[in-house]
């Protein structure tokens, strides 16, 4: 007896689809997708915040490690920049405009949780600045901005903002989709 064919896994984002590679923010900063180059300045934000950034994303991803290192660091940005050619997933840096300086991040990522309702979300999506940009300016923009642009500009239709319409707890509690 042979095996009922297994249909293959409906892509997350349509084939036609192209990410967008450069973001204006406002104040001076921009979004565009993170590369390995930018390990030194990654390095300086993320470890610069790493208390901050444990406390949001520690539980879920195990990140940002205490002890972590340029190396590591590197080969992070470099499968977060492979992935994004695949479009399996999506992290665009938050930089001046001379790109001097990272200030955050954007994660927008095919959904990993079952939802509570009936129908489940289409992407997760979380960012973070520097600590110290919470509370400025920069971070109002950059919270104004997200949705605005994945309204615009992203073939999605419930993005889930992990962290903001929904607590880190909360998505931590809920089923894993099956993979």
């Amino acid at each position: 007896m042979s095996q009922p064919a297994v249909p293959p896994p409906t892509p997350w984002l349509p084939p036609s689809f192209e990410h967008p590679t450069h973001v204006e923010v406002g104040l001076g900063h921009h979004l565009r997708p993170i590369r390995a180059e930018d390990v030194d300045l990654d390095m300086v934000a993320v470890m610069g915040s790493r208390e901050r950034l444990w406390r949001i994303y520690g539980d879920a991803w195990g990140w940002p490690p205490a002890g972590m290192t340029r190396e590591q660091d590197r080969e992070d940005l470099a499968r977060h920049a492979a992935e994004m050619l695949t479009h399996e997933s999506f992290n665009y840096a938050l930089l001046d405009t001379d790109e001097t300086a990272l200030l955050g991040c954007v994660y927008i990522d095919p959904p990993q949780k079952q939802s509570a309702q009936q129908v489940g979300a289409d992407a997760e999506i979380s960012w973070w600045v520097v600590d110290e940009c919470v509370g400025t300016d920069l971070e109002a923009a950059l919270d104004d901005l997200v949705p605005r642009w994945i309204a615009a500009a992203w073939p999605l239709r419930r993005p889930r903002y992990v962290g903001r319409d929904l607590p880190w707890a909360e998505w931590l509690a809920l089923p894993d989709l099956p993979r």
